[in-house]
């Protein structure tokens, strides 16, 4: 399977996009994560997920194969058009990584006792 996936679905004349990616994680170390933003196609995401990690993009490709098969059974039909919500997963990503490598965040561990001796 491809390690990306555009699916839509028409129901009452509106169209639901769900996109999907696949990507390694910061860090070299072999961990991948899945990308989803779903919305109503023609605008701004409303939902960007990330699911893992998953060690081996194997085990990531097994994931979205399910999530695409979950998918075709609630009607959505896979797209020809090229991603438009490729910047919402990619800023997704970079959330991801930044709270792999920083898990406390950009605040302070102890800002009661910065500056006293």
């Amino acid at each position: 399977m491809s390690r990306s996936l555009c699916l839509t679905r028409q129901c009452l004349g509106l169209v639901t996009r769900i996109e999907c990616v696949i990507k390694p994680l910061a860090g070299d170390n072999g961990r991948w994560t899945l990308l989803c933003a779903a919305g109503m196609s023609g605008a701004q995401p409303s939902a960007v997920k990330a699911q893992g990690p998953f060690y081996g993009p194997s085990v990531a490709e097994e994931a979205l194969t399910a999530i695409a098969e979950s998918l075709a059974l609630q009607g959505y039909v896979e797209c020809s058009e090229a991603p438009i919500w490729r910047l919402h997963l990619q800023a997704e990503l970079r959330r991801v990584n930044g709270e792999r490598h920083n898990p406390s965040g950009p605040f302070q561990r102890h800002p009661e006792t910065d500056g006293q001796s």
